[in-house]
């Protein structure tokens, strides 16, 4: 470590420029990071935020939401396997609202639940409604950003139904457009009551959602997750965000290794002199892993202070999540990223011959 804190102290701007380097690095992938997570919280907050692990579909749905048509025989047979309470349904349709009024139209996804059951958000402005409530929705928060306020009314384009809004919800989205929770009486009127809803959202372990799977036909019974990936554009949006992230790892670890490895060739010959006087390649290679870590370190608190600004300045229409367990995960992947880089050097540092190395110096 003495020899490291030297270097730097001796070769400042060169140090410099490679933490300049890192940091813009480290701050562009934490910045792609939190966009996926926002924009994967933006397009599922409302299925990820659900009491339940377990969603069951129409057979053939293809793990698709929207593909799904289920019916109350089957909500009656699965609640057979485990308590009503936690088996419930829930209709899903996408729709277009307009504020009474106004000509703004408003991409939105209608949510049919039981208001007595698990699937009720959590309000915290207004007041929820119940299954008796008739032409009333609680809705989430962003619609605020298009002039909806409490006491506001809302008519559905496809069915030209009119409600009020009376509550507001938080993080409640589906497929990028805020949620329109309402109960299934009024689901049934806007839609026909013989269509019944998309899905069983369950809350169980694993054998009992075996059970029900295997014991009732007709049924896909599958992980919460998996039912996330049957968004529309969900898989897709998050791969391509995911592959970027992926290939800015890759390009950190090329550019760290080609930075330290051009530094070790520029002091090979000193490297030699210490070899001859006694030092062991464990020392030297304890130099470049110190170099390596500190400057990582150091460019991955400054990126991150960085990257928590940037959160606090972004527009709310952009969605960006920015949290603790995302850099931590971030900065240990991207620590391990730089350590990788540096193998190149040290290999190159076990093959100096001081002999040779003072020859050159000579």
């Amino acid at each position: 470590m003495f020899l490291a804190l030297r270097e730097f102290k001796h070769a400042k701007f060169r140090f410099l420029l490679i933490s300049c380097i890192m940091i813009l690095i480290s701050l562009l992938v934490l910045f792609v990071t939190g966009l996926a997570k926002g924009l994967s919280f933006d397009n599922a907050s409302s299925i990820e935020s659900m009491k339940a692990n377990y969603i069951v579909l129409q057979k053939g749905s293809d793990k698709r939401l929207s593909h799904s048509m289920l019916n109350n025989e089957k909500l009656n047979e699965v609640q057979q396997y485990v308590n009503k309470k936690n088996a419930t349904p829930l209709g899903i349709q996408m729709t277009t609202v307009m504020k009474d009024g106004g000509s703004k139209k408003i991409d939105a996804s209608f949510f049919a639940i039981d208001t007595n059951e698990s699937l009720k958000p959590r309000v915290i402005e207004g007041r929820m409604i119940s299954n008796d409530t008739k032409s009333e929705v609680v809705v989430d928060a962003s619609l605020k950003d298009d002039g909806i306020r409490l006491g506001d009314k809302i008519i559905d384009q496809i069915s030209g139904k009119e409600f009020q809004v009376i509550g507001f919800t938080e993080n409640q989205s589906f497929s990028h457009t805020p949620v329109v929770h309402l109960n299934f009486n009024e689901w049934s009127m806007i839609f026909n009551a013989k269509q019944g809803f998309n899905a069983i959202a369950l809350n169980t372990n694993s054998d009992h959602a075996k059970n029900i799977d295997e014991k009732i036909a007709g049924i896909d019974v599958i992980q919460k997750d998996e039912a996330l990936k049957g968004i529309p554009g969900y898989k897709e949006e998050q791969g391509s965000l995911y592959m970027m992230i992926m290939f800015l790892f890759i390009i950190g670890a090329f550019v760290l290794a080609v930075f330290f490895y051009v530094i070790t060739i520029q002091k090979i010959n000193q490297f030699g002199v210490l070899k001859a006087i006694g030092s062991k390649t464990s020392y030297l290679a304890k130099n470049i892993i110190s170099q390596v870590l500190v400057l990582t370190v150091a460019s991955l608190l400054l990126s991150s202070l960085l990257t928590f600004g940037l959160s606090k300045i972004l527009p709310n229409s952009m969605p960006f999540v920015y949290n603790l367990q995302l850099v931590v995960g971030c900065s240990l992947l991207f620590l391990v990223v730089a350590l990788i880089g540096s193998l190149l050097s040290l290999y190159r540092i076990t093959k100096i011959d001081a002999v040779d190395a003072i020859g050159r110096a000579n």
